[in-house]
């Protein structure tokens, strides 16, 4: 399935013909310098063009990939966009209104999506015959959680202006962590990682089981690591400082900020890191600062977004710097012994990545987390989502309805642990049974103890468990004084733990305490009607008209034991009014391969 890609943007356009199932490029397309005399070339050879402007020579640009790909059976047009704010957490097909969407964006993205926009216009001129398919940056950190994206500044201004983080490099992180777990042959959803995407642009992101719950860039691009010309995190208080002493006008400090800092600003020049290398050797002492000051700024967000994990299994180093620069990699990696990732200096010098390997492991083979280069691929992301989003458009599925199911707090748990709070070769009595065959709500109740307040009678569920998991809804957490995270049922490492009595004793648990993810259980063959597979992600529908609502970001939990239906905690049902016998729609699967289907 052949798809063109087309990356617009500011002062460059991007363009290739890339296979969906293969990543095979059939074309390869640059444009630069759109205001000046543009440079084009096409696979190797270069284009004469008679027109400047950015939107000129995107016309001649699209005018001449539709008449070069003639003959290449496209099946679909897909679009990078940098800003798709609140409104989109998946690639999505392109209409009127999802443009409009895009335009109002502009103002927090205005250097990327009005060209982005222009793009999507254009070829859709060109190719209108075509489906044309937008894929947004800010996509893949739709998933973090309200304390990550929340800013702390007046709710009521928060609401008005919908102030949030919103993260970026998303389509390069989603990627780079598909491709760090096939490569160390594990499932995605086990695996605790951190991609540092190190290039002009910069950003980290702290991805947990598959979902971004962390990432360093903000509303804007403006915000986290040192970059090329961005300043990255700063002190407030130093603009408003500099705003009465230079007299900045807010274009001044949006220049200044945007252009004129970051390795730029540090070096006095340049804010090309391997000229930056070279001058710091030769002794150039504000070189040397801005590598320090670089590093030192994602080493620190590292550190910070392990803590968040409660560990790491891998360190991605992806983008032009951390593709290719083995000194960047050094000077960031060489303290994180304490994470269990141990760099071995003569693989961090010798890595080369390329078409053929596109990642190379830099740690000892001990290393307890690994430390990768990863060559990203962002152009071939945009083109799976793409070709999957076209391919589920031609089926016509017809599903049965789901069940929605809202659980109370409620504690899975241990023969062991059972037996220390009710007595030695105690066993669960069922109280009634559960939906799901062969679970069952006992009689017996414990109280569950946390740093600030307790919850008495919480049910234990029978029948006993290999592990222990106690699950509160978000009020029981601050009610408790327990910071829990959000886990599919069983993910208990690296959880807050609790005191639990009983009639016979207590026990103090060091782990356990979770905010269940919203699942849905389900057949294999329930699974193959629905097309989807254990541990896909889904949206679901709930309701029509004006008190519809879709619940994003649900698990997929497949098993012959399990009964359809979905859960969903109660504060989530209070806040939605979910009423007995309410039943969703599946309407889109994310997967492991970031798999999205169409609305049934």
């Amino acid at each position: 399935m052949n798809i063109l890609i087309i990356n617009c943007g500011s002062s460059s356009i991007k363009a290739e013909v890339i296979n969906a199932q293969d990543g095979h490029r059939s074309l390869v397309l640059r444009a630069e310098r759109l205001l000046d005399i543009p440079e084009i070339k096409i696979d190797d050879e270069k284009i004469p063009c008679a027109v400047s402007g950015h939107e000129a020579v995107l016309e001649f640009v699209v005018a001449e990939l539709k008449r070069r790909t003639a003959e290449m059976n496209l099946k679909g047009i897909g679009h990078r966009v940098v800003h798709g704010g609140a409104a989109f957490d998946q690639a999505v097909l392109i209409d009127e209104k999802v443009e409009a969407t895009i335009e109002e964006l502009n103002e927090l993205a205005p250097l990327h999506n009005p060209v982005n926009l222009s793009g999507i216009q254009l070829a859709k001129k060109y190719f209108t015959d075509l489906p044309h398919i937008a894929v947004f940056d800010t996509a893949f950190h739709q998933t973090l959680p309200r304390r990550a994206k929340t800013y702390a500044l007046p709710s009521e201004l928060n609401e008005k202006y919908n102030i949030q983080r919103f993260g970026f490099h998303g389509t390069s992180h989603q990627y780079v962590s598909q491709v760090a777990a096939k490569f160390l042959g594990r499932e995605i959803r086990e695996l605790r990682i951190i991609s540092c995407h190190l290039g002009n642009g910069c950003s980290v992101a702290a991805i947990e089981y598959g979902r971004s719950i962390e990432t360093s860039m903000g509303m804007t691009p403006l915000e986290g690591l040192v970059m090329g010309t961005r300043s990255g995190d700063i002190d407030p208080g130093i603009l408003l400082y500099l705003k009465n002493k230079e007299a900045l006008t807010i274009e001044k400090m949006d220049q200044l900020l945007n252009k004129e800092s970051g390795l730029k600003g540090l070096s006095g020049g340049s804010s090309d890191m391997r000229d930056l290398i070279k001058r710091s050797t030769e002794g150039d002492d504000n070189a040397r600062l801005a590598i320090q000051v670089f590093t030192h700024r994602v080493r620190k967000y590292i550190g910070a977004y392990a803590a968040l994990m409660g560990g790491v299994d891998a360190v991605i180093f992806t983008g032009g710097i951390g593709e290719n620069s083995p000194v960047i990699r050094h000077r960031i990696a060489q303290r994180l012994d304490f994470l269990g990732a141990m760099i071995n200096e003569d693989k961090n010098h010798d890595a080369q990545l390329d078409e053929e390997q596109n990642v190379y492991d830099f740690s000892w083979n001990h290393s307890r987390a690994k430390l990768l280069a990863i060559k990203t691929d962002e152009q071939y992301s945009i083109a799976q989502q793409a070709g999957k989003l076209i391919r589920e458009e031609t089926k016509v599925n017809t599903v049965p309805p789901i069940p929605i199911a809202i659980s109370a707090r409620h504690m899975h748990i241990t023969q062991e642990t059972l037996e220390q709070l009710f007595g030695e070769g105690y066993q669960l009595t069922e109280k009634k049974p559960l939906s799901q065959p062969g679970q069952f709500a006992a009689n017996e109740r414990v109280t569950v103890v946390g740093p600030k307040n307790q919850i008495e009678r919480v049910r234990i569920l029978g029948p006993c468990r290999s592990k222990n998991q106690i699950e509160i809804s978000r009020t029981d957490e601050f009610f408790l004084g327990i910071d829990a995270p959000i886990r599919e049922s069983g993910k208990v490492e690296n959880t807050p733990g609790c005191t639990v009595i009983g009639p016979k004793g207590k026990v103090v648990l060091k782990e356990g305490v979770i905010c269940a993810w919203r699942h849905i259980h389900m057949t294999p063959e329930e699974a193959e009607i629905f097309q989807v597979k254990d541990r896909d992600i889904v949206d679901v529908a709930i309701g029509q008209g004006e008190r519809s609502l879709t619940f994003g970001n649900v698990l997929i939990r497949v098993s012959p034991k399990y009964k359809l239906e979905m859960h969903i905690d109660t504060d989530e049902g209070n806040a939605a009014e979910i009423a007995r016998g309410a039943v969703g729609v599946l309407i889109a699967t994310d997967g492991q391969a970031t798999l999205r289907k169409k609305k049934i």
